[in-house]
């Protein structure tokens, strides 16, 4: 008999996963930042870009112990602690970036500590990534690996697409929030580096703790009633639980993570190059005009925009999975970004590079929809935060691949053409993984089939 005591609270949590993921969310805005620390603090590409790819990858450790504890101990507190510890490494960060002593720029990158004299961490690139990309990284994970599995367990499975790319269309929608926050900070400070860490991690540690509050495990038994269009939809049964030894043994696990890493790659090389490719191809339309066109005003609109096209593509492509099955979806999107990757360097006008960003943003969001859901099909709920929290390190692996090969080609090269021709060479690679996985989960389902037959899990 189904048990749905609890029901009416299903809606609260859901916008609380969404919240607290919109709220913890401030990867994005570094693009806006990366931009200050080469004009003001006279950063190169490769330092300016270390504590970004250092994020993504302790993002992706977060997710994997953040998923573990929620597993063992619910999400509540979990996601607390995410939230803090996110505000604590932006805080920690304006503080290293000389806050209260008058910032790096006056003292050419060393703040003078009573006692100690000049300290070289302080305000340096060593300095921000440690506090940034990875207490900050940490924060982030434990968040968004405590609020997707609770999420996904107040509703039948056959929604797991939706509800799964609603609570990650959260953690997408926060840039159109912080971008502009971002700008305004930077524009009213003076370019103050140093305070805008401050004041967002104030902001972010408050609002996040609140929320966390609401983020609850369904009770004891509860059981999500079927959908009125259950007929129509691509996954109808409850899936097989299954913990980490067992998914480490299937094919499809491995697939999948490669998969996961080369296409999400891709959309965070993009992201957070925005502002660098931005001024890089309107540069020969006329260099009079490209510091307006590149100022933090329009580079807060461009990540803005991203942001809203990227939470439509987790929700339409979450959607449009339901229906049509993961790897159909997966397949569409990725042809889509190869072509979008061997057109981009023809993007020389702002109407072409926003239906370029367009392309980017939408694609990148069915990408980190279709893995959640996924994970869900193929190994359960029961185990999901931490078998999720494994599958999301191939988050992580993305962090290392394209957005370093960008970094390193423009540090030589001045321009993008190269890395958009090596990112389409990626979607050609992860087309021939995503038909081998469409292959290896036809045989998973005829094996999962007979293990319900045999009323096994």
């Amino acid at each position: 008999m189904t048990n749905t005591k609890g029901l009416m609270k299903a809606p609260i949590v859901l916008a609380a996963c969404v919240l607290l993921n919109l709220t913890i969310q401030i990867l994005y805005v570094w693009s806006l930042l990366r931009v200050e620390l080469l004009e003001q603090w006279n950063w190169t590409s490769i330092q300016a870009g270390m504590p970004f790819n250092l994020v993504l990858v302790f993002f992706a450790t977060g997710a994997l112990i953040g998923g573990r504890l929620q597993d063992k101990f619910g999400p509540r507190w979990v996601a607390a602690a995410g939230g803090l510890m996110v505000g604590s490494g932006l805080i920690i960060s304006g503080i290293l970036s000389g806050v209260f002593t008058g910032g790096p720029a006056a003292t050419g990158g060393y703040n003078y500590i009573e006692g100690l004299g000049y300290m070289p961490i302080l305000g340096s690139p060593i300095g921000i990534a440690l506090a940034f990309g990875v207490l900050t990284g940490l924060g982030i994970g434990f968040g968004y690996g405590s609020v997707l599995p609770c999420g996904l367990k107040w509703y039948h499975p056959s929604k797991k697409g939706l509800i799964g790319g609603m609570v990650l269309g959260g953690f997408a929608l926060a840039s159109v929030i912080y971008a502009p926050i971002t700008g305004w900070l930077l524009g009213r400070a003076g370019g103050s580096i140093e305070h805008t860490f401050l004041i967002l991690g104030i902001g972010v540690a408050t609002v996040s703790f609140i929320v966390a509050q609401f983020v609850r495990n369904p009770p004891e038994g509860y059981v999500a009633p079927e959908p009125k269009d259950l007929a129509n939809a691509a996954v109808t049964e409850a899936p097989l639980d299954f913990d980490f030894k067992q998914m480490f043994k299937t094919r499809v696990f491995y697939l999948m993570f490669a998969t996961f890493a080369l296409v999400a790659s891709i959309g965070l090389m993009m992201i957070g190059n925005i502002a660098n490719i931005t001024s890089e191809q309107l540069l020969p339309a006329g260099a009079a005009e490209t510091t307006t066109i590149v100022g933090i005003g329009i580079g807060a609109f461009l990540i803005s925009f991203v942001a809203v096209v990227n939470t439509a593509g987790r929700i339409a492509g979450g959607s449009l999975s339901d229906r049509i099955g993961r790897t159909n979806t997966l397949l569409i999107a990725i042809v889509l970004q190869m072509a979008t990757m061997l057109a981009f360097i023809t993007f020389n006008s702002v109407p072409l590079l926003i239906l370029g960003f367009a392309l980017v943003g939408t694609c990148f969001g069915v990408f980190l929809t279709m893995f959640p859901a996924l994970t869900g099909d193929q190994f359960g709920l029961k185990n999901y935060g931490f078998n999720y929290g494994i599958m999301y390190m191939a988050y992580g692996v993305a962090g290392l691949l394209a957005p370093n090969i960008a970094d390193i080609l423009f540090g030589i090269q001045g321009d993008f053409f190269i890395t958009y021709m090596v990112c389409a060479a990626m979607m050609v690679v992860a087309i021939g993984l995503t038909l081998l996985l469409k292959k290896a989960l036809k045989d998973r389902d005829v094996e999962l089939a007979e293990m319900r037959a045999a009323g096994k899990s």
